[in-house]
């Protein structure tokens, strides 16, 4: 795989950024940046396939927010890799969802807060 620098302008022209850089509204959207990057950075990937990618799962989507697009490129692309599964990503957001359920508002929501 290709070990060429991270996303630019004109590899993904529609990810927001101002002029130092790639911004992001919440956390969880610089985390699914850092992952694509760093699953880029370790050739599970090129900048190539997930601009494909991505665009497939924004014509398959339709309107959305630009990361839920990325969001939901990052599960694709480990699953259809192999780096996980279906299931496991499917086990995890059910985790997740208890335990944001069983926190109390203002604080930050952990695994394993649902049991």
């Amino acid at each position: 795989m290709s070990s060429a620098p991270g996303p630019d302008a004109t590899v993904l022209p529609s990810l927001p950024r101002d002029d130092e850089g790639p911004v992001f509204a919440e956390p969880w959207q610089a985390q699914a940046f850092a992952m694509a990057v760093h699953l880029h950075e370790q050739g599970h990937f090129t900048w190539t396939e997930w601009a494909a990618a991505l665009s497939n799962t924004i014509e398959d989507m339709g309107p959305a927010e630009y990361y839920e697009h990325w969001l939901a490129t990052l599960e694709t692309i480990t699953t259809t890799s192999g780096l996980t599964s279906a299931d496991e990503l499917s086990d995890q957001r059910d985790a997740w969802q208890r335990a944001a359920e069983a926190t109390p508002h203002g604080q930050p929501i952990e695994l394993g807060a649902e049991l």
